[in-house]
């Protein structure tokens, strides 16, 4: 997210060299914190054995295979931001991985199939935001319990999934901002939702989108959102957050990773093989800080998981991460969400990204909504907790049927564009 010049950026040559190799030795020590915990089996796995491993968890997981209607929105800078649609009906549920796996399936009946075209018309439109280095995908069991029986929207955010890569970074050097994730998840419901109510649900960095939208758009949010979800996510003091670590050695990595980032992101070549040498401590990692209980993951999901972050070049890893200090919205959340529809808030009690003392806060001044703390749970309890995420998305949209009434499309303003597909304000 940063177009700021850090240390290991600043100086061409050798003083570059220098500057990475001394970045890369801070952060490879909090990287050797984390593999000490790890079992040594794990280790010593041969690199060929787990690629053919990981090779054939591809090929047989059906996770992030369902598709739907495509579409495009624009952000203010022009940048291409790819959605896909479900619209309400019947959809062939996916099978399990071949090996045993979580099988994703329907909600129970508390949403019933929304064949009937008048009785769907009312209901709202549920827009899903995903976290950072991540992509719609990694809502494969929710869109596999929603579908069919209301209206789904998921997106992928600049510089990620199918989406274009940021123009304003990619031109200018401009960091991201919270702000400019706001504007593009607007553009994305006035070309997918151009009327109707929405119910918004939002992982980690998707939740912090929200904050933002809500933040500048005030207006929209209390006329057109039906309900929504914060999943994992903060409404700020990020920079407290500390891993697992002690505080110290956290505030020394953080000042440096920045630059290490943009070291990385330009050897792609490096970052490849790195990652191939590191092996099962590598996935181990991820395991690490994406679930709570990483022993007892599936093989399909964590490789899943691994797959995600993969996918996400670290460049763009660089460009996003210091936007997360600057985030704080507690006050906007408030402001936007404290009144009659309902809200969810759901947090991992073993989640060291996004803490449940966050949620904590968050309920404090959301007094209303509801909050669930999933015991065992890490960050990515979407996955880990498939079934009990999804009946809690499943109660919160069948909530905001209930209390919102369909509303005509909004007719510009002062808090935005008008509902047309794309134009930029």
């Amino acid at each position: 997210m940063s177009g700021h010049r850090g240390p290991a950026g600043a100086v061409p040559g050798a003083g570059r060299a220098a500057g990475w190799a001394r970045g890369a030795g801070i952060a490879g020590v909090a990287i050797g914190v984390v593999a000490t915990g790890m079992a040594v089996e794990r280790m010593t796995v041969h690199r060929g054995v787990r690629r053919r491993a990981q090779l054939a968890l591809d090929a047989a997981g059906p996770y992030g295979s369902l598709r739907g209607t495509p579409g495009v929105a624009h952000a203010d800078d022009g940048t291409e931001l790819y959605y896909e649609t479900d619209e309400p009906g019947a959809y062939d549920p996916p099978g399990g991985d071949g090996a045993g796996g979580p099988v994703a399936g329907p909600v129970d009946g508390r949403l019933a199939a929304g064949t009937d075209p008048g009785a769907a018309a009312g209901r709202p439109t549920v827009v899903f935001s995903h976290g950072y280095c991540l992509h719609q995908d990694v809502w494969h069991f929710q869109r596999a319990a929603l579908r069919g029986a209301v209206r789904a929207v998921y997106w992928d955010h600049r510089s990620h999934g199918r989406s274009e890569r940021g123009r304003t970074q990619r031109e200018s050097g401009r960091p991201v901002s919270i702000d400019q994730l706001g504007r593009d998840l607007r553009a994305v419901l006035d070309a997918a939702v151009p009327e109707g109510p929405v119910v918004l649900v939002g992982h980690s960095m998707g939740g912090m989108t929200m904050m933002a939208l809500a933040e500048r758009y005030p207006r929209y949010v209390a006329r057109r959102v039906a309900g929504a979800a914060f999943l994992g996510t903060s409404a700020g003091g990020l920079a407290e957050v500390t891993y697992g670590f002690p505080a110290p050695a956290v505030r020394v990595v953080r000042k440096v990773v920045p630059g290490v980032l943009r070291a990385l992101g330009s050897q792609p070549g490096i970052v490849d093989r790195g990652r191939r040498l590191a092996g099962e401590l590598y996935a181990g990692l991820i395991r690490r800080y994406a679930f709570g209980e990483p022993r007892d993951i599936d093989p399909g999901v964590a490789r899943f998981a691994e797959r995600l972050i993969e996918s996400v070049p670290l460049d763009v890893v660089a460009e996003f991460y210091p936007a997360f200090s600057g985030h704080e919205r507690l006050r906007a959340l408030a402001a936007a969400f404290d009144g009659e529809a309902p809200v969810l808030l759901l947090a991992g009690e073993r989640d060291e990204v996004t803490p449940p003392e966050h949620t904590g806060r968050m309920a404090a001044v959301l007094p209303r909504a509801e909050t669930v703390v999933l015991p065992g749970a890490g960050h990515l309890a979407l996955l880990e907790h498939p079934r009990e995420v999804s009946d809690h998305l499943a109660a919160l949209v069948t909530r905001s049927m209930r209390r919102h009434e369909p509303v005509p499309p909004p007719r510009g303003g002062p808090d935005g564009r008008r509902p047309d597909h794309g134009h930029r304000s």
